[in-house]
């Protein structure tokens, strides 16, 4: 997978990742991938909400012990 950005949101709570990701989401063109890399558990579930509620495709979520990787397609 072809990511243009990556986010290291690793030891930030929410809201920050969520914040954070949607700054860097702003500034890349339509189509282009984000990865953002949490340590949040609730990551996950903001970020499917925030995927939902923006209409930015939430490509891939995965975990790897105690790090969460979300992949969003800018629309």
């Amino acid at each position: 997978m072809d990511v243009q950005r990556e986010l290291d949101t690793r030891g930030l709570n929410c809201p920050l990742p969520i914040l954070k990701a949607k700054k860097a989401l702003a500034e890349m063109a339509s189509g282009e991938l984000l990865r953002v890399v949490a340590t949040d558990p609730g990551s996950t579930r903001d970020f499917q909400a925030f995927a939902r509620q923006t209409g930015n495709e939430l490509v891939e979520q995965n975990s790897s012990g105690d790090e969460f990787t979300h992949i969003l397609r800018r629309r």
